[in-house]
């Protein structure tokens, strides 16, 4: 099967009509991604965003990827709608690569095939087109209606079917509010039929008495029309409900991956558990008085043994070296519930407060903060740095050295300005004197 799947790779100029089966699950495989980097920049500027990026995706699920604010959650979005390249590793749709160069006729049938909801409901509508140009946009590019007034009768029912009503389609994307305008994002989506949507955070952006109705119509489309979503967010609360499966990404490394419930009673993952115990809760006695259980980087070893991605069985994979794997696979089999979220009680004494909040794992500060909260690289430094270059110097490798990289280079920048000051100012006066003395 394995090399009827790469023989397919490599030939095929067009989409089968099913995917592969994966052989342990049975399920159909929609979307692989198998090793994937994604850098930006090159030479001694490049940034690797995504580092060995592995998952499926299974027809018909929705597969949400979860990290903080630039951990490359859209990067691996935008590479599946082939926006982004993968510098290495690649991308399968159905068994088939449509990552890096492909044939003009696949190309087609994938942009048909997937679309995108965008974080920013604003930004990503043109705000000199209307509605009804907007939504009908795929349906010209495709060519899929028959007639003018089947391209009207498609637009109308996407329309209404998520929310709004026909005599929007002549009004601009100004004239609605976040809400509304999102939901014209999903209908530009969902008027192409598509069988894999990428939601790239497409309810950070609203209220959050909207969100609910938001997730609930891109419920209602998943059911209806048998829909898979690759969902991207930060917030764990809201994924844990519409999820079938979740991934966990930090700085590129996608860390863990499991069912969502499975994920919420066993974090194995020290990443995972922090991303739980952030979550919000209703109760302010509660919340006041809860301890956030942070991410220390440092415990990890990998100097001598590189990680990666284990199933350590019930379908669940854990990033780590074989040390890690072995005390992961432990506590799972313990079939013990995993505690991330840490209550104190309001009752006990002060000093017993304190001692239960150190003994809870943190993170050092420079970890946390990557710039902390007086490295403000204040133009002061510049200042007395340019007055004063030699303090300046020893002062920047005194800020370094505690992780106050903007103040090092305030002091940096001001002392080189202030020597190269000084040197100019010597030799116009040693010319001076030179032409003096002639």
């Amino acid at each position: 099967m394995r090399n009827e799947t790469k023989k397919l790779e490599e030939t095929s100029k067009h989409l089968p009509e099913h995917g592969p089966i994966d052989e342990k699950t049975g399920k159909e495989v929609l979307l692989s991604v198998r090793n994937v980097d994604i850098v930006f920049g090159k030479g001694d500027k490049a940034l690797k965003a995504v580092k060995n990026a592995s998952f499926d995706i299974y027809k018909g699920e929705t597969f949400s990827l979860v990290g903080e604010s630039g951990s490359g959650k859209t990067t691996i979005g935008r590479a599946v709608i082939r926006v982004n390249p993968c510098a290495a590793g690649e991308i399968l749709y159905k068994g088939v690569r449509i990552s890096g160069n492909i044939p003009h006729s696949l190309d087609r049938e994938v942009i048909r095939n997937i679309q995108m909801v965008f974080q920013d409901p604003a930004a990503s509508l043109n705000e000199r087109a209307t509605v009804d140009y907007i939504i009908s946009e795929g349906l010209y590019n495709f060519h899929l209606y028959e007639d003018e007034a089947d391209r009207v009768r498609k637009v109308e029912n996407m329309i209404e079917e998520v929310g709004l009503l026909p005599e929007h389609l002549t009004r601009y994307p100004h004239e609605f509010s976040g809400g509304q305008r999102q939901r014209i994002g999903i209908a530009r989506a969902m008027v192409m039929e598509p069988e894999l949507v990428v939601a790239d955070e497409p309810i950070s952006a609203l209220d959050v008495s909207i969100r609910a109705q938001v997730l609930n119509l891109m419920k209602k489309f998943q059911e209806e029309k048998n829909l898979t979503y690759l969902f991207i967010a930060h917030d764990l609360s809201v994924v844990r409900f519409i999820s079938d499966r979740i991934g966990v990404i930090y700085k590129g490394d996608i860390v863990e991956i499991a069912e969502a419930e499975e994920l919420f009673h066993y974090p194995l993952h020290p990443y995972t558990r922090s991303l739980i115990s952030a979550i919000p809760i209703p109760d302010p006695i509660l919340e006041k008085n809860k301890v956030l259980f942070t991410y220390d980087p440092s415990i990890h070893d990998y100097s001598e043994e590189k990680p990666e991605m284990v199933d350590i069985g019930h379908n669940h994979f854990v990033y780590g070296n074989s040390a890690e794997i072995a005390e992961y696979k432990r506590q799972r089999e313990a079939g013990v519930p995993i505690k991330s979220i840490t209550i104190l009680d309001p009752n006990v004494p002060q000093e017993e407060k304190a001692a239960a909040e150190a003994s809870i794992p943190t993170a050092r500060e420079g970890e946390i903060l990557d710039h902390p909260v007086h490295d403000t690289g204040s133009v002061w430094y510049k200042i007395l740095s340019f007055f004063l270059p030699i303090l300046g110097i020893i002062g920047g490798f005194i800020f370094r050295k505690h992780n106050h990289i903007r103040n090092y280079k305030a002091c940096m920048q001001g002392a080189k300005i202030g020597i190269i000051t000084f040197l100019v100012i010597l030799l116009i006066f040693c010319l001076l004197l030179v032409l003096a003395v002639i």
